[in-house]
């Protein structure tokens, strides 16, 4: 399995949210995005083209609690 991830701190993921399957954001302690893990990367996206890509999920998971 091909996974891409995209790095957008330095801070260590404190827990992480499954935005759609698949695609996972790692949230720090204090719920801010370190990053994004997209399982199966090449049969999702354009690898050629990640950084047009766009992902689609429902605004309000973030704001939701961490298990």
């Amino acid at each position: 399995m091909d996974v891409l991830y995209l790095q957008l701190s330095d801070q260590t993921p404190d827990g992480v949210i499954e935005i759609s399957e698949g695609v996972n954001v790692d949230i720090t302690k204090d719920k801010r995005i370190a990053g994004i893990e997209i399982l199966d990367a090449p049969h999702k996206i354009d690898l050629e083209t990640v950084l047009s890509c766009s992902l689609e999920f429902d605004k309000n998971i973030l704001s939701r609690e961490i298990a």
